[in-house]
């Protein structure tokens, strides 16, 4: 095999075929981790600023200690990274619709699999994030009633952007009404998106949290040469 490229692991998911992959990319002179669902890029390593600002912008807005978090969606890892950085975390549950990525973290296949697996303040949840928290058991199965200072999800391209169409109802405005019940008073609601600022997302957010705001983050592009950006979306319950 190309030591410049080697498929890490494939399976057939009910989404899709799922391919990890890593290469050597001379542009940047690094190792690159990325994953595809049948033809679409799902993620990469060289690209995941927006997704570690998303937990630090969430987690921001939080002037209280021993913070529990939810993360939906674990993908690379490096949002729930980003998380467990913050020493004020007491407890991270993250959810993960498919198994196959878990089983990437535990056998060490990806980056951040070594750290994420070996904090115990870290747990990784197989199951579907969106399910659950229509569920009367909500996020945490093992506690109906438990609330979470913060929520971070990045799971879709965005809220128009969906991998599968049964997501479509969280982005509907009983989507994040049922969210922020799951959200201590004064806890934070974070998304990422691939997409600009979407003023009727926006819109659909404001009716269930105060101080709603899309913030951008840039980042450098180096395979275009150019700058991108994509969308990070906060909510504060009152």
């Amino acid at each position: 095999m190309n030591a410049r490229f080697q498929e890490l692991d494939w399976r057939s998911t009910p989404f899709g075929e799922l391919v990890l992959r890593r290469r050597r990319d001379l542009t940047v002179d690094k190792d690159i981790y990325e994953v595809k669902l049948d033809d679409e890029f799902l993620m990469s390593s060289l690209f995941t600023v927006a997704e570690m600002e998303m937990a630090r912008l969430a987690l921001a807005e939080l002037t209280e200690t021993a913070l529990d978090v939810a993360v939906g969606g674990l993908g690379l890892g490096y949002t729930a990274q980003a998380v467990l950085e913050n020493p004020g975390v007491r407890s991270l549950i993250v959810i993960e619709a498919l198994g196959e990525v878990i089983e990437w973290h535990q056998r060490e296949l990806v980056p951040a699999g070594a750290a994420l697996t070996s904090d115990s303040r870290c747990d990784l949840v197989h199951g579907d994030f969106f399910a659950m928290l229509r569920s009367p058991d909500g996020l945490d199965p093992t506690a109906s009633d438990r609330r979470f200072h913060a929520i971070l999800v990045d799971i879709d391209h965005s809220p128009r952007h969906l991998l599968h169409p049964s997501h479509a109802g969280f982005y509907q405005p009983a989507g994040p009404r049922r969210l922020a019940e799951q959200l201590h008073p004064g806890g934070v609601f974070a998304l990422w998106s691939n997409d600009p600022p979407d003023e009727a997302f926006t819109a659909v957010l404001a009716e269930s949290f105060a101080d709603v705001r899309a913030e951008i983050v840039s980042f450098d592009n180096p395979l275009q040469e150019r700058e991108a950006a994509n969308t990070v979306y906060l909510g504060i319950r009152s």
